[in-house]
């Protein structure tokens, strides 16, 4: 019995993730992508474009961290 009810609480407790966990590592990747795509831009470029990419791929990257270290690593 006991080994049943260890079980289930296991099984209960691994599931943190949700499906808007992945939309935010799929954004954040969309972001890194777009950052390198813009850094490596060969005639001309746009620095408010670099600015803003960077800023948000900062955001993103700490609400990722924060995703992971808090509901994931429970």
């Amino acid at each position: 019995m006991y080994l049943a009810e260890e079980a289930a609480t296991a099984a209960a407790s691994t599931s943190n993730i949700n499906a808007f966990d992945w939309f935010m590592l799929a954004f954040t990747i969309l972001i890194a992508i777009g950052f390198v795509r813009l850094l490596m831009a060969r005639p001309k470029k746009n620095v408010f474009a670099i600015g803003f990419a960077f800023v948000s791929l900062a955001v993103f990257l700490f609400s990722d961290y924060v995703m992971i270290t808090e509901s994931w690593m429970k």
